[in-house]
């Protein structure tokens, strides 16, 4: 069973997927991969949500960027939004994930920085999980070398 659901919102979306899963391999942490837009799939996306064993989702969108706010209304579990480079930089993107209404939260990290949602989503299982806040603690040493 995943402890992350990684959902992005295109198949070309999937470089920035694989940023996310390689951290999340690195560190031993259960993840699954599904392409599903919240504009062209939004059954599938309910889905995924409803089903899913995942602690934390990693959501990975474009454009409007609607993905990750979709699914935060659909869960009380964290969700980690990751803003694609498809129009303006990016910029629309981050907006829109960033800007969220009361009581909708989606942490937000840089625009295609798949690999700070997978670390974000580590930092999160690890409150909980006292072997991974071990394995977090000496790759942010191994870091500071």
């Amino acid at each position: 069973m995943e402890r992350v659901l990684i959902i992005s919102g295109s198949k070309s979306d999937e470089e920035i997927a694989k940023q996310v899963i390689s951290v999340l391999d690195a560190f031993g942490v259960q993840n699954r991969y599904e392409v599903a837009s919240a504009h062209r799939n939004p059954d599938k996306v309910e889905r995924l949500v409803r089903e899913s064993s995942a602690s934390v989702f990693v959501c990975i969108a474009g454009l409007s960027a609607a993905l990750p706010g979709v699914v935060a209304a659909r869960t009380s579990k964290p969700v980690i939004g990751v803003p694609v480079n498809a129009a303006l930089d990016g910029l629309d993107s981050l907006l829109s994930i960033a800007q969220m209404p009361p009581n909708v939260p989606v942490a937000c990290v840089g625009v295609g920085m798949g690999k700070n949602a997978g670390v974000l989503a580590v930092q999160m299982l690890a409150l909980n999980d006292s072997a991974l806040a071990t394995r977090l603690n000496e790759f942010k040493e191994k870091l500071k070398q």
